[in-house]
This record gives C-alpha cells, structure tokens and sequence, in this order.
C-alpha cells in the first residue's frame, strides 16, 4: 500500500525550517502532490510533542510513514511503533535521555535565535518513557547515519537499528549536508503515492 500521508519530524532546536524538512516537503509536492505532508513545530516536552503528534495524526490511514531528524528520529521510532508504520531515521538521537541532559536550562531556536524555550529537568524522565529501543521494529526501517556527525555517535545509531536497511555515509555532519544527493533513496523507502 503506498504511502499517502508523511509525518516529518525535526530536532532539538530545530523547527519546520530546516532544510531537510524543507527539500522533502519541495519534492513531495512536485513529485507526489497526492501525498499529505506534516511538519509540525514540537514543543519542548517530549510528552507534549508526541501528544501532538498522535492527536494530529489519530485519522490518518495506515498507509503513513514518518521520517525523523535526530531527536526527530528517536521520536519517529516511537511513532512508528505506535501505528506500526514506515520509518526513516536521518542521523537519530538514540540516547537523548543521556544528551539532552546537559542542555537543561533556557535554549535558542537554530533557525530563530529570537525563538527561546526552556528545556526542563523533566524533560529526561519524558524521554526516557518514550524510549522503544527494547521492542523489534514495528514496521520497516531505513537509517542514515554519517561518521562525521559532530554531535551524535554513528556507532551508537547503527548498534540501535540493527534490524533497519543501514545507510552509513563516510564523513559527513549532524545536519546531513548532503542530503540532497540521499533524497530520492529515502522517498523511495518511503513508498509514496
């Protein structure tokens, strides 16, 4: 069944800005302007995010994948355990519990350093009961995981997915900087109407 409806989620910081969210969301309505595409803006907690994200997602069909950026990609495993759907993890955060306690405090948006948010002490514990990595994939898995990602470990994401389609890209950064030359592989993953 093809693909009609795509969630993409952002990272930490991040927003419906970034350039990845916004190449995909170029393309799909070029290519595939059958294909309902959402990016939302996720608030800081983790609990409210994925709140937003099932409530926003509670009537779609099944025939959904999500696409995830770092912290976008561990929520993405969580999505994709919940509708048992397609996932693609674009080099994803897999122990955000761990790194994102060191940024507790008042935080900039990247694509509007005017943006700011708090990231509470809670927060982790949010994280933390979000964290699928115990549970098999629920649907299909494809993961991009660059060695020169400066913020985030290759191997931890590889040793994560073992079970995905792996794509590890020599070099690199965290912000997949080439991901133009990857976004025809990944839609194709995807399986868009």
């Amino acid at each position: 069944m093809p693909t009609t409806h795509l969630l993409y989620l952002h990272g930490f910081r991040s927003s419906p800005q970034s350039a990845k969210a916004r190449l995909v969301a170029r393309h799909v309505a070029a290519h595939h302007p059958g294909v309902f595409l959402w990016c939302p803006q996720l608030p800081p907690s983790p609990r409210a995010a994925m709140a937003l994200v099932t409530e926003g997602t509670a009537h779609w069909p099944a025939s959904m994948a999500v696409i995830g950026s770092s912290l976008g990609g561990f929520y993405a495993s969580w999505v994709a355990q919940q509708r048992r759907c397609t996932s693609v993890l674009l080099n994803p955060a897999v122990q955000p519990a761990r790194d994102l306690a060191r940024h507790i405090g008042e935080q900039a948006g990247w694509h509007d350093p005017e943006e700011r948010f708090f990231f509470a002490p809670e927060f982790i514990a949010e994280l933390q009961a979000l964290d699928v990595s115990a549970l098999p994939p629920a649907g299909p898995e494809l993961l991009l995981a660059a060695q020169g990602d400066e913020l985030l470990d290759w191997r931890e994401m590889v040793a994560r997915y073992p079970q995905a389609h792996q794509i590890v890209l020599p070099g690199g950064d965290h912000a997949l900087s080439d991901f133009p030359t990857h976004l025809a592989e990944v839609l194709r993953f995807c399986d868009l109407a």
